[in-house]
């Protein structure tokens, strides 16, 4: 990421807020956000949200 004069004060975790989901393949639960979420554990497209 490419900035001019410095850094910024809000980390991007305060500034943008995922959904939570839980995979159905692996039963991973995990945050994301986007429209298709993948699970970060399995690769698996099938998820639902929580």
């Amino acid at each position: 990421m490419c900035s001019i004069g410095g850094g910024t004060d809000i980390e991007l975790e305060e500034r943008v807020k995922g959904k939570t989901y839980k995979c159905r393949e692996c039963g991973e639960h995990f945050k994301t956000v986007g429209k298709h979420p993948v699970c970060p554990c399995c690769q698996s497209e099938d998820v639902e949200q929580t």
